[in-house]
């Protein structure tokens, strides 16, 4: 009896869930945008970093490879290389009022826009998972 009424919890949770996720006008376009920056966090996606200071217009630092970009409450753009098998380093780039960057996906991607995944609190063991 006990087993059925969480049963009954999970599939009625599933389907709020779903239908909050549904209803908040997610489109095309930011489920791609989520698994392509998802990729590329993953190292799957060759990118190149250019670095500049915008008021002289000088190239501070170009990269070009598989990394993860992140920036910092200190103002610093952390960039986690990944540099062979298994093998990663982080290097990190002060930004000021002067400096910017750009991002340019090389590769391209592949990713699938249909699949998603929600995972409810892991000791319940529960997943939905979309795939076309």
């Amino acid at each position: 009896m006990k087993r059925r009424a969480t049963k009954r919890i999970a599939v009625l949770m599933t389907l709020v869930i779903l239908t909050c996720f549904c209803a908040t006008g997610c489109t095309e376009a930011d489920q791609v945008s989520a698994n392509i920056s998802q990729d590329a966090d993953n190292f799957n996606v060759t990118r190149k970093l250019t670095v500049l200071n915008a008021r002289t217009d000088t190239i501070l630092l170009e990269l070009t490879g598989t990394f993860a970009l992140k920036n910092n409450s200190s103002r610093e753009l952390e960039v986690i290389i990944e540099t062979a098998e298994g093998k990663y380093q982080k290097d990190y780039v002060y930004l000021n009022d002067y400096t910017m960057y750009v991002v340019e996906d090389i590769s391209g991607s592949d990713v699938d826009k249909y699949h998603y995944e929600i995972n409810f609190l892991p000791q319940w063991g529960l997943k939905v998972t979309h795939n076309d």
